[in-house]
């Protein structure tokens, strides 16, 4: 039987991409490969160098991943650049997935990386570390992209998985987060890079492996659960309907396994709810069940016009008559808007203000973002959202009266730096 050799996965364990580096720890952890790879998980870059040496000199092969968003990719890459700097010539591969890898796979590599995992991730990490345990070119590796001679060589893609396959966080390593429970969306926001990575259709995690993980997390001592789903009142379904019966399975079957003394949050972060979907019985179920007093809810835009550019799927007065149910039902209301949208005139602006300014007199909150050019998605080549001198007073004048909040100033600056980063199309 040939021998196997050692390998470390070291996981660049920062926010936001610990998020998905903790479901590709579970898969590891979940794998036969696992037994022959150990994991690590620094969380600042001082940590992430000593754990590479460390693994290095007790002779593993060392493989460093990152995931990250688009507006955290240029703090990644000057990650790597400083990690390479001080290896001493010890070498390790470095890779890199995600939402920017995919969509950008060409200027991901051009920063640095060795390779990219194009597509959901589990499958290729396994396949990879697979290679590596066995001796193999990790270079061949299924769903990953590599430079050759200055261009992209792909070694196709990573496809969609069966989520109730793999664990959704790493209980071994006691690293644990939301329970992704609905991968992809059929609604294809342009905005929003998660339908056209992962495609636009919902894959459900099963009522029992959701019940099962939310066992072990209670087990573990933890005494909250959340969900990763891009539309939460949409679990159970395959299009734009809404199964109550389904919800209510999942949500039952949940809230039997944190009890006693565990606490379910749904519908809030990161597990927003589509305003169409707000409804009286809809809202009394998860009275039933869950623990949070607010909801997030997507509004985006106060613009009919807007509204429909973006595939959102909902009208104005949808929005309102979601909060104002939420309102009655006993939530706080939590509305989303993305400010700088693609094709806005200053009337679409003023409409959005203005239901801002309605929605918070109803009893909700306004939760502002500045647009994104997300690679991925058909807005990818719009200009970056700006917010003009007269709308910020007013967006100013609604946070002094603690009904705005968020980071839209700070994207200002993310958004450009998206923009100047991209190149043209192939």
């Amino acid at each position: 039987m040939a021998s196997k050799n050692k390998v470390a996965l070291v996981l660049s364990y920062q926010y936001p991409g610990k998020y998905a580096l903790t479901v590709l720890a579970g898969a590891v952890e979940a794998d036969a490969v696992g037994q022959d790879v150990a994991l690590r998980f620094p969380r600042d870059r001082e940590s992430l160098l000593a754990a590479v040496r460390e693994c290095h000199d007790a002779g593993y092969r060392v493989v460093v991943a990152w995931s990250f968003y688009s507006a955290s990719f240029p703090g990644a890459v000057e990650e790597l650049a400083w990690l390479r700097e001080r290896l001493e010539g010890r070498e390790v591969l470095c890779i890199a997935g995600g939402v920017h890898a995919t969509a950008e796979t060409e200027q991901t590599l051009r920063g640095g990386f060795d390779l990219v995992a194009v597509g959901e991730g589990e499958p290729v990490l396994l396949e990879l570390l697979g290679r590596l345990v066995r001796g193999e070119d990790p270079r061949q590796t299924r769903g990953m992209s590599k430079l050759v001679e200055g261009k992209v060589v792909s070694q196709g893609r990573g496809e969609g998985v069966v989520l109730d396959t793999y664990p959704p966080f790493a209980a071994r390593h006691g690293m644990f987060g939301a329970i992704e429970i609905t991968r992809g969306c059929i609604y294809a926001c342009r905005f929003c890079q998660t339908p056209f990575l992962n495609k636009a259709r919902f894959r459900h995690r099963s009522v029992e492996n959701i019940a099962r993980w939310t066992r072990v997390l209670r087990q573990a001592g933890k005494r909250d659960v959340r969900f990763i789903t891009p539309t939460s009142m949409s679990y159970g379904t395959a299009d734009e309907s809404v199964n109550l019966e389904a919800l209510e399975r999942m949500l039952a079957a949940v809230r039997e396994a944190m009890s006693p003394g565990g606490r379910v949050f749904y519908g809030t972060f990161p597990s927003e709810v589509r305003p169409e979907h707000v409804t009286p019985e809809a809202l009394a179920l998860l009275k039933r069940y869950v623990d949070n007093d607010n909801l997030i809810i997507g509004g985006q835009s106060g613009s009919e016009r807007i509204l429909r550019a973006t595939h959102r799927g909902h009208d104005v007065e949808t929005v309102v008559r979601a909060a104002s149910l939420a309102v009655e039902a006993g939530f706080v209301p939590n509305v989303d808007f993305i400010l700088g949208l693609p094709g806005e005139a200053p009337e679409d602006v003023r409409a959005t203000l203005e239901l801002m300014r309605r929605l918070s007199e109803l009893g909700a909150k306004v939760h502002g973002h500045t647009f994104m050019p997300l690679p991925g998605t058909p807005y990818r080549d719009a200009p970056p959202g700006s917010v003009d001198e007269e709308t910020q007073k007013e967006l100013d004048r609604l946070a002094s009266q603690g009904r705005l909040y968020g980071h839209w100033k700070q994207q200002v600056a993310l958004a450009n730096g998206i923009a100047a980063r991209r190149q043209p199309r192939r």
